[in-house]
């Protein structure tokens, strides 16, 4: 759809640019497998060449190489060690099952140190065949070269142990099986016998080396514990000494003792907090039956009392007078109160009165009693549990000091126990200790391992196309010309106007004059495309240039004038490359006048006009060379000759000169709508080609739009064009 903002042009270069859905498709890059795939084809001599080149040299490598055998044997490597005791050794039971453990198996079979030790059983240094085996010179003037000083002769030996380790170390290889304790140890040289024999003495000096070093550790474990545990000792003896000393200085006597879960010694009960606990229970009870005859004594009516109730004598007397009252009723009942045993019987019961309160007085003073002595035993046993309780607080602060004493002859008690338990059983935890054992043992090669020729070569291709695709990396980084129309939009951020075959091997001419060809179907969707590059559909002036000569600037000009001549409009086809002209040569004409003679002062521009033989286009040429065409193109006349033209013709297009190194294209591009910029397939450099853009729009001329011209067939691929001339057949152009 058109872009329904797009505003009217002017001439100060604002003009409406192509739609954004146009400009949006151009700038979609293709998929990245097919620019790789035009990467290749671009540059597929080259790969083909660095890859046969490769090859080549690998094949002859390969058969140069001496043959080589490789002698293989495999252990395993135990993570539980097979113990003869049931000791524990100097490892815990859980050690090999640490990811770290195989790793360090595999360390150990490649250290030089065992090398060393192979080197030493076989006697590799003064074995000639050895070294021959591995190509080094031990001839005369090698290694076994003869010299009578002896000082010479055993810096020599040295020498060839050095090597023998290093020939031992490069050609040994360790080869763990994965998930599984099997680990393959492989020796490769030229000969089989002596490949066999090491990688067999390989295997049989890990196992003694793995078993020495056991042995050593032990030794060095003793020593260790012989002097720890004589350190231990002492500090164990001084540290219960200060202990003790420390208890009978502050009187703290402990009656019981516990022990934690951590095995520290803690003090449950001492004498001080022994006698204390028994007196607060004393104390309680008093002051509980001081409490009780308080209340007691507080009850002032001793009648009423329990004592009163429960006394046996009071009981009786009150009992006796019971007796007499009733005794006392029943006379006065019969006779008067003066009656003689009336009488008798009142002083009975009086007597019994006094009696009865007597003892109810008794009572009430022993309830007093109880209370003073209630009183002081309470009394005594506050101050003895203060005294207690004072005693039991310095003992306390005292404790600080004494847990100190306790938790360091705790420590070194736990670890003297454990450092003699340990050296008791260190003399037999490495008997017979051993986890590795030998699976297959190394048997003679029967056939080179070495070379390959087919591994060869598969590396040599692989080498050749890494090279290959590193330098088709760096000659496609280097080529910087435009190669497929997404790279306008993405990296010249200018809208795309369309893509043109390459064609040369036929006349441009006659295919701009055949509307069935590739070239014309290429021009015709340019044409669409200027379309909507403004509001009012095609430019009625536009400018066509190019960065460079020769990237079918002139050519794009024709054809856009067939174009338009061929749909029924009246064009104008303006040649202002005053310096090089071609525009009569498309039509052939000769260029005897044109518009160096206007700009030159001609005011008549009807008569350098002339019709040519294609349909609607009329020609002005070039005219006569100028002395200096910038200072022609730099007058006002140029506008005015543009602006009489588009009066009397529909559009008008201008060939303008190239615009690097050159002036004439900004001053033209003043005079006209806009520009349409013109750019070979793999011709000037992008850096060329955004500077002649940049010249453009430091004059603000408006860009249409690019034409990318001389496009490759091959480029076609990436889905533009769609193989121009569809419905047609295609041209093979």
């Amino acid at each position: 759809m058109l872009n329904s903002t797009a505003g009217v042009p002017d001439w100060n270069g604002a003009r409406a640019p192509l739609s954004m859905e146009n400009e949006g498709l151009t700038g979609i890059a293709p998929p990245a497998l097919l620019q790789y795939w035009q990467v290749v084809l671009r540059w597929k001599w080259a790969i083909a060449g660095i890859v046969s080149v490769t090859l080549a040299l690998g094949l002859v490598a390969t058969l140069l190489l001496t043959p080589q055998y490789t002698a293989t044997s495999r252990i395993e490597i135990s993570r539980e060690q097979k113990k003869v005791t049931n000791l524990e050794g100097l490892e815990s039971q859980d050690a090999g099952r640490d990811l770290e453990f195989f790793q360090t198996q595999y360390s150990l079979l490649q250290a030089r140190s065992l090398a060393e030790r192979v080197a030493r059983k076989l006697r590799l240094s003064d074995n000639k065949a050895f070294f021959d085996a591995h190509g080094v010179e031990s001839g005369e003037g090698g290694l076994f070269a003869q010299n009578t000083n002896g000082a010479r002769t055993s810096a020599e030996r040295r020498k060839r142990e050095k090597v023998a380790v290093d020939l031992l170390l490069g050609h040994i290889s360790i080869s763990p099986i994965r998930t599984s304790a099997l680990v393959d140890i492989s020796y490769t040289s030229a000969s089989a016998a002596l490949s066999a024999e090491i990688a067999n003495a390989w295997t049989d000096q890990f196992i003694l080396q793995s078993m020495d070093r056991r042995f050593a550790s032990t030794a060095d474990a003793r020593t260790f514990l012989e002097q720890r545990l004589s350190n231990l000792r002492a500090r164990l003896e001084t540290s219960e000494r200060d202990l003790v000393r420390y208890a009978e200085d502050k009187g703290i006597v402990a009656l019981s003792k516990s022990t934690s879960a951590d095995g520290r010694t803690e003090v449950a009960r001492t004498l001080v907090s022994s006698d204390l606990e028994a007196l607060n229970m004393a104390l309680a009870e008093a002051t509980a039956n001081r409490i009780a005859t308080e209340s007691r004594a507080a009850q002032r009516n001793g009648s009423a009392s329990s004592e009163a109730f429960n006394n046996a004598a009071i009981g009786q007397l009150r009992q006796k007078r019971a007796e007499v009252a009733s005794e006392y009723a029943r006379v006065m009942v019969q006779f008067e109160p003066g009656y003689p045993t009336a009488v008798a019987l009142n002083e009975q019961l009086k007597a019994l009165d006094m009696s009865i309160a007597r003892e109810e007085g008794r009572v009430v003073n022993s309830r007093s009693s109880e209370y003073r002595e209630a009183a002081l035993r309470e009394a005594d046993l506050k101050r003895r549990v203060e005294e207690l309780k004072g005693r039991l607080a310095r003992q306390q602060r005292d404790s600080i000091q004494y847990n100190i004493f306790q938790r360091e002859a705790d420590t070194n008690r736990e670890l003297y126990d454990g450092l003699l338990q340990r050296y008791k059983e260190i003399g037999v935890a490495g008997v017979g200790v051993n986890n590795i054992a030998i699976v297959d043992i190394a048997k003679l090669p029967e056939k080179p391992s070495s070379p390959n020729v087919l591994l060869n070569l598969l590396i040599a291709l692989a080498v050749g196309l890494s090279l290959a695709a590193a330098a088709t990396f760096a000659l496609d980084q280097i080529d910087e010309g435009l190669r497929d129309p997404t790279q306008v939009s993405r990296l010249l951020r200018v809208p795309f106007l369309g893509s043109v075959p390459n064609s040369e091997n036929d006349d441009m001419l006659d295919l701009l004059n055949d509307p069935k060809s590739v070239v014309s179907e290429a021009y015709l969707s340019v044409r669409s495309n200027l379309a909507f590059s403004t509001d009012h559909g095609i430019p009625h002036s536009l400018m066509v240039t190019s960065t460079r000569p020769s990237e079918g600037k002139s050519t794009t000009s024709m054809a856009l004038a067939m174009v338009l001549g061929r749909t029924g409009k009246n064009v104008l086809l303006l040649d202002a490359d005053m310096r090089s002209p071609s525009m009569h040569a498309f039509t052939g004409q000769k260029n005897s006048f044109g518009l160096s003679n206007f700009l030159a002062g001609e005011n008549d521009w009807r008569r350098l006009v002339s019709d040519t033989a294609i349909k609607g286009v009329t020609l002005m040429p070039a005219g006569p060379p100028p002395p200096s065409a910038a200072e022609l193109l730099s007058s006002d006349r140029m506008m005015i000759l543009i602006r009489q033209l588009s009066e009397q013709f529909d559009h008008v297009i201008v060939d303008s000169p190239p615009i690097l190194g050159l002036a004439d294209a900004p001053l033209l591009s003043r005079a006209v709508e806009g520009c349409v910029f013109v750019a070979e397939s793999e011709g000037v450099a992008l850096r060329g080609i955004k500077t002649s853009l940049g010249r453009l729009q430091s004059v603000h001329a408006h860009i249409f739009g690019l034409v990318l011209t001389k496009l490759r067939q091959k480029h076609a691929g990436y889905g533009y064009g769609y193989g121009y001339g569809y419905g047609y057949g295609n041209s093979d152009t």
